[in-house]
């Protein structure tokens, strides 16, 4: 267990790949202080492909049989987190049209209709491309979040504000100081008058039940902030615009957007899910230091908020890929390094139950060998599974900057310089792939690139010395042992 951890029972800033059912087991009672999940709803799909976009549309042929199969599929993985959440702790489920309604009867039997806090509409998109030509339903643009406590009234909750809308400014605050500073006027009566214990007394000539003692009322008026239009008129507060806090937050979330397809934070996973949204939902419900988990967190967004927002953590997906690309991106966006031994003393992450062994990956689906491939080799997996035209990945050098081309151009694209990456999931890869590949990179006027598979035949090796003889051009082989025991970064160079 690693040093200088916020609790004794459990490790943190570890992400887990399996189960979460199987996870969640080994975790202790009532040990995390905020939950956060958005489970996929096809939780019958073959969790270790995504990033087809087919398989990302969360539609059944039978919508019952296939909504019934999920929450029983759901049902299991809620009772155990919310056997692991704290008295004090919330717990988030993310979910949308497909499943909500049943999603929130289970959660209802499980952590009692009584702790039931919110439901908060996340508005995460406008809707146009849901509603084709000749649709007959309404676009559907949001999101649900549920949010249940552990059981204690003593919940950690810390209230946010957002700005106010300008109208209400104009509106509202149109009076201004000499020097330019706005304020509003506002109530100096005392709501529910005697029955709520306010003060009765007169003052500047109006009697009243006001919310002020005389006193306070008094040195009020002396500061220049008790305001009387005319004699006789009832007195006003003067509120000045920047000491307001801003508005409540409310369930009703339409000020953070979805990530679009020129968001620096993309990162091709199709239900990621945007930075701010989640470190709001931890700066709502957590402390510097709490305990989060997620135990569907996909590409990691609840892991990098929670970092940001000096949280503990812990993750857990069902898939291989998904744990890489978020241990990549802790170390990328968040900065902090996969280390066995930094974690030991509590500074880095790690890792655990990844298939590194050649029959795991030789056991893996192919498209999903395929990222653990381009990820392993530090590049960018290819997001179709199918007419990806015989490039499985991409590597950006150093050199590669990303540059910003306008919404026209549509997102941050990088400048020519990368280098192709095909993966074959068989045992020798031989003369007639490399030559497919050679083709690819005449295609695409690329100089180098690189071909993994778990070996080689000799004459695949001839032909890549045929091709550099011919092309002055650079196909580098790469086998999944070499991988494993990371003997690359001779040939990445």
């Amino acid at each position: 267990m690693a040093k200088n951890k916020p609790s004794k029972l459990l490790d943190t800033r570890v992400v887990y790949c399996g189960d979460c059912l199987e996870q969640l087991k080994n975790l202790p009672d009532a040990c995390i202080d905020l939950i956060y999940i958005d489970p996929p709803f096809n939780s019958n799909r073959n969790y270790e492909v995504f990033w087809g976009e087919t398989k990302e549309k969360r539609a059944f042929d039978d919508r019952h049989a296939g909504t019934q199969a999920y929450i029983e599929f759901m049902r299991p993985r809620c009772v155990e987190l919310a056997r692991v959440l704290k008295k004090t702790g919330s717990f988030y489920y993310h979910c949308d049209w497909h499943a909500s309604h049943y999603v929130k009867i289970m959660l209802d039997q499980i952590f009692g209709e009584n702790f039931f806090l919110n439901e908060i509409v996340w508005k995460r998109s406008d809707a146009k491309g849901d509603v084709t030509q000749g649709a007959k339903h309404l676009g559907r643009c949001h999101d649900s979040i549920f949010i249940y406590t552990g059981g204690s009234d003593d919940y950690t909750w810390n209230q946010i504000f957002t700005p106010l809308d300008q109208e209400y400014i104009e509106n509202f605050y149109r009076y201004q100081d000499p020097d330019g500073r706005r304020w509003k006027m506002d109530n100096l009566l005392g709501p529910g008058g005697a029955a709520k214990g306010n003060a009765h007394y007169e003052f500047l000539g109006v009697t009243r039940y006001w919310r002020y003692t005389k006193e306070n009322m008094q040195k009020l008026y002396e500061e220049g902030r008790v305001i009387q239009t005319k004699p006789g008129n009832v007195p006003m507060y003067k509120r000045y615009l920047d000491e307001s806090k801003g508005v409540p937050l409310s369930t009703w979330w339409d000020d953070i957007s979805l990530i679009r397809g020129w968001s620096k934070e993309k990162l091709g996973y199709p239900t990621q899910k945007p930075l701010k949204l989640l470190e709001r939902i931890l700066e709502l419900s957590s402390n510097e230091n709490d305990i989060v988990l997620d135990a569907f967190c996909g590409c990691g967004t609840a892991l990098v908020a929670a970092e940001n927002l000096r949280r503990q953590w812990i993750g857990i997906d069902i898939s291989p890929t998904a744990c890489r690309v978020m241990a990549k991106r802790l170390r990328d966006v968040s900065h902090i390094q996969e280390d066995e031994k930094l974690w030991a003393v509590g500074r880095g992450f790690v890792v655990r139950g990844l298939p590194w062994t050649i029959e795991k990956l030789r056991a893996l689906p192919p498209f999903e060998f395929e990222n653990w491939a381009v990820i392993a080799l530090g590049g960018i997996p290819n997001k179709a599974q199918v007419g990806d035209h015989g490039i499985d990945g991409r590597i950006y050098p150093a050199s590669a900057a990303p540059e910003r081309r306008g919404k026209a151009k549509g997102e941050l694209e990088f400048t020519d310089a990368w280098y192709p990456v095909q993966v074959k999931q068989k045992d020798k890869a031989g003369r007639p792939d490399i030559q497919q590949f050679a083709g690819v990179m005449a295609t695409h006027g690329r100089t180098k690139g690189f071909f993994i598979s778990f070996d080689f035949t000799d004459e695949a090796i001839a032909e890549i010395g045929q091709f550099f003889r011919k092309t002055g051009d650079i196909i580098v082989p790469l086998t999944v042992r070499e991988i494993l025991d990371e003997q690359i970064a001779h040939k990445l160079a």
